[in-house]
């Protein structure tokens, strides 16, 4: 008797990172495709996607976290209610990747699986002269020695970020009837939608 592995319609992904290495840069690219030069610092915000697929009805949420303020409580409770982990460094900033593995060590011990949906995403790769992350050396790192998929992107130039998203939802097991409705157009949310979860009040988006 094979057993199938149920299809989930409902996720949460996390994207985590030190400040300044674009996690809501990616995320507004993906949700608004829009791209705002100037860095606004994030304490947390949760942003809601409903996808229509074949009449199945997907809820994707994605949490965007501080990268500048230090709230382990927030954080740990961000990673408890998360599905699969965006681990986020800009490709010129060296200590963006340092902060990167002590963020992952965290989301495993939290998690206390080896196996959770990962993908590490090395962001700003439109800074071609600046870098100071040599992409060789890391994508061995993290497939190789951590076993988790690596992607390089650019929430400027709108490059690998819809490829970023269709693999956190791929390894969160999200129906792959999903795939080819993250390459289309996907639909522009008003700008006011990112929100931090309230404490005790629900609205249209389950927070849990």
């Amino acid at each position: 008797m094979s057993l199938q592995v149920k299809e989930k319609t409902q996720v949460r992904l996390a994207f985590l990172g030190a400040a300044g290495v674009g996690k809501t840069a990616l995320i507004r690219r993906f949700l608004q495709d829009t791209f705002e030069v100037k860095h606004r610092r994030t304490v947390e915000e949760l942003y809601c996607q409903e996808y229509d697929i074949g009449g199945v009805k997907i809820t994707v949420e994605i949490m965007d976290t501080s990268g500048s303020y230090s709230f382990p409580a927030m954080r740990k409770l961000s990673i408890q209610n998360s599905d699969a982990f965006a681990l986020v460094y800009a490709v010129d900033d060296p200590e963006s990747l340092e902060t990167l593995k002590s963020l992952r060590d965290e989301v495993l011990e939290i998690k206390a699986d080896k196996h959770i949906p990962i993908v590490v995403v090395g962001n700003k790769a439109d800074r071609a002269d600046e870098r100071r992350v040599c992409g060789d050396e890391i994508v061995s790192v993290v497939e190789m020695d951590w076993n988790n998929s690596y992607l390089e992107a650019s929430a400027k130039d709108n490059n690998n970020v819809v490829e970023v998203f269709k693999e956190l939802l791929q390894q969160a097991n999200l129906p792959s009837r999903l795939s080819p409705a993250l390459r289309r157009r996907r639909e522009t949310l008003p700008k006011d939608t990112g929100f931090r979860p309230p404490m005790n009040k629900t609205n249209s988006c389950i927070v849990s």
